[in-house]
């Protein structure tokens, strides 16, 4: 079994191809959350997979605290993890294996796959060019048959992360403080006079963070500045402060050029 968290869409694509490969079921950790479905009832030979994209040099929230209430049948079982980023990752497969431990479980085999960038929220942080987002695409895609064939085979003690020049550094420093201080909705707005109802915003919040037309953000506390409000809306008219007004948009195959 594969549990995925996706925001603007590149983890969900690398889950869907490795399940497409491998044969195994695919959750998407917040359907489970909205269902409360945390115990799950292992297959022969199943394995236990988890693909999420790197926030902040760390897993995202929304992982961490759904593995807190995971439980499984049985636990010795082969146990692999995935995420992707847009340039590094630093310690966050460290991290998630602290967090699965708290459960039982290890994720003995670790991959990085560096897709495109989607967080703009920050003065030296753009999306990448077109080009650039091609180039990272079609590399993902050459990587995974190698990938897939890891876990096919069950071969453990594997580490092809891209952890960056300092990665504690990345992660308990700095990522700390922007899981701590900066995954917040605050600043989201929106231009009503450019709104179009259409409501995708709403329909896009894996945390059900947002509703109504024009879009109202809820502050529940369980947003995850994953910024598929932002990235999915079709007019650019969601913005998160007003460093944004000045970034592109991007979900994977936004362009509707990429194969399945």
């Amino acid at each position: 079994m594969i549990f995925y968290f996706t925001g603007t869409g590149n983890t969900k694509w690398v889950a869907q191809q490795i399940r497409k490969a491998i044969g195994e079921e695919l959750f998407y950790i917040p359907d489970l959350i909205r269902k409360g479905q945390y115990q799950f009832e292992l297959k022969q030979n199943e394995t236990i997979g988890f693909c999420f994209p790197t926030h902040g040099w760390q897993p995202p929230r929304i992982v961490r605290e759904f593995i807190t209430k995971l439980s499984f049948s049985k636990k010795n079982t082969y146990c692999w993890a995935l995420t992707t980023c847009g340039d590094n990752m630093g310690e966050t497969m460290t991290i998630l294996n602290k967090d699965l431990a708290a459960i039982g479980l290890q994720a003995t085999t670790q991959f990085a796959v560096v897709m495109p960038e989607s967080y703009v929220c920050l003065p030296f942080m753009y999306t990448d060019t077109e080009e650039k987002e091609h180039a990272k695409i079609n590399l993902a895609r050459k990587m995974l048959p190698h990938i897939i064939s890891v876990i096919r085979e069950r071969t453990t003690g594997v580490e092809e992360l891209v952890k960056g020049g300092t990665p504690r550094l990345y992660s308990y420093v700095i990522g700390a403080y922007f899981n701590a201080r900066m995954v917040n909705d605050k600043k989201f707005t929106v231009d009503e006079d450019v709104c179009i109802k259409c409501g995708k915003c709403e329909k896009v919040c894996p945390v059900d963070n947002i509703q109504g037309t024009p879009p109202e953000w809820i502050h529940n506390g369980r947003c995850t500045s994953c910024l598929a409000c932002y990235h999915y809306c079709p007019v650019h008219a969601i913005n998160f402060g007003k460093i944004t007004r000045k970034r592109d948009q991007y979900y994977f195959n936004k362009r509707g050029d990429q194969k399945s």
